[in-house]
């Protein structure tokens, strides 16, 4: 029998183990405090549920592990960590610190939904390294944790306080452990993180946009566009060729009248590619009539993607403020961690070439 991950389980999910074990109901609250409030990494830390329930969760249940592989710090605070998963698969995620004025501070972190992506862009590097498998929920989870854990041990007080789905992976494409995942971090009696401060980013897979909608969770929803029409998006975005730009802004209104709630677009700005004149227009076209914010960011050119090169600063600002003009809110995102090859993707994908 495969041993059950503790990190993976709701409430009612724990209260069903201990009652399969013969244990009283309120022994699964003591247990979900444990794993998602105090986010012990040993079953025997658990040390006030009795010895005899201890030994039966050593026995049927485990709790999810990865190992810390490599960080690499940025000269503006951000760490980038590459874990290693008991299968030996590698994931990565970023933790972004912001220091502004005391109601500002916080710590995001940006987590993988799989072991690589299938979504192929060609500007990525995690595509480049193709698909290998969805993360459960436990190991989507445990980015959270075991980060938490490093910045208890740097000294830092504050916790992880918002969460991105936008690291390694397509979340929409393991919707279900995502789903979960927020559900845990935003439990009362686990981590407390709002709905509100967790963004969920897709590429555009339109049915499970729709999906989405119809449970109207009050996350943030990025949408990764990225090219004002077809030929062009479907030339960094094999995606669109399954669902073009009029499917995916279908569903884009769709989830806006579902869930009221505004729509971020990411756009990576390429010189030359997506940054002129009439792409400007042709923005304003396509995004008519949606609460929206366009996070405009100059491209990160990866290794195999010497084709997309960076707008210079005054580019970028010229864009951004031809935007505006045209009634479209804008702004470029700030960026963090350049200097250790921020983007997801690029330590794991130098860990496969060894």
């Amino acid at each position: 029998m495969e041993k059950q991950d503790l990190r993976s389980l709701h409430l009612d999910e724990m209260t069903a183990l201990l009652k399969e074990l013969g244990q009283p109901a309120f022994r699964a609250k003591q247990l979900f405090s444990w794993i998602h409030e105090k986010q012990v990494r040993e079953i025997s830390q658990m040390h006030n549920l009795g010895k005899n329930l201890l030994e039966q969760l050593e026995q049927h249940c485990t709790i999810t592990s990865m190992r810390l592989e490599r960080k690499q710090v940025s000269s503006d605070g951000t760490e980038k960590f590459l874990f290693q998963l008991d299968d030996g698969n590698y994931i990565e995620c970023v933790l972004m610190r912001y220091r502004g004025d005391m109601s500002k501070q916080r710590n995001t972190l940006c987590i993988s939904s799989q072991v690589g992506c299938a979504m192929g862009c060609t500007f990525c590097a995690t595509g480049q390294g193709g698909f290998v498998r969805n993360l459960t929920t436990g190991e989507i989870l445990s980015q959270v944790y075991e980060v938490n854990h490093l910045l208890q041990e740097e000294g830092d007080s504050l916790p992880v306080g918002n969460v991105v789905f936008m690291g390694m992976g397509e979340p929409l494409h393991n919707l279900n452990n995502v789903r979960k995942t927020i559900s845990l971090l935003n439990d009362p009696q686990g981590q407390q993180i709002g709905i509100r401060r967790m963004t969920v980013s897709t590429c555009g897979v339109v049915p499970k946009m729709h999906e989405l909608a119809d449970e109207k969770l009050d996350i943030v929803l990025a949408v990764s566009l990225h090219a004002p029409n077809d030929e062009q998006r479907s030339s960094v975005m094999p995606v669109n060729n399954s669902w073009p730009l009029a499917k995916l802004m279908e569903a884009c209104r769709y989830y806006q009248k579902q869930t009221k709630n505004r729509i971020t677009f990411e756009y990576a700005l390429i010189a030359g590619f997506n940054d002129q004149p009439e792409h400007v227009q042709q923005l304003k076209h396509l995004l008519k009539n949606l609460d929206c914010h366009l996070n405009i960011i100059p491209v990160n050119p990866v290794a195999n993607t010497a084709q997309f090169s960076r707008p210079d600063k005054k580019q970028v600002a010229a864009f951004v403020k031809a935007l505006q003009q045209a009634g479209l809110k804008a702004s470029v995102r700030e960026e963090k961690g350049t200097d250790i090859d921020g983007a997801c993707g690029q330590l794991r994908g130098k860990m496969l070439k060894k």
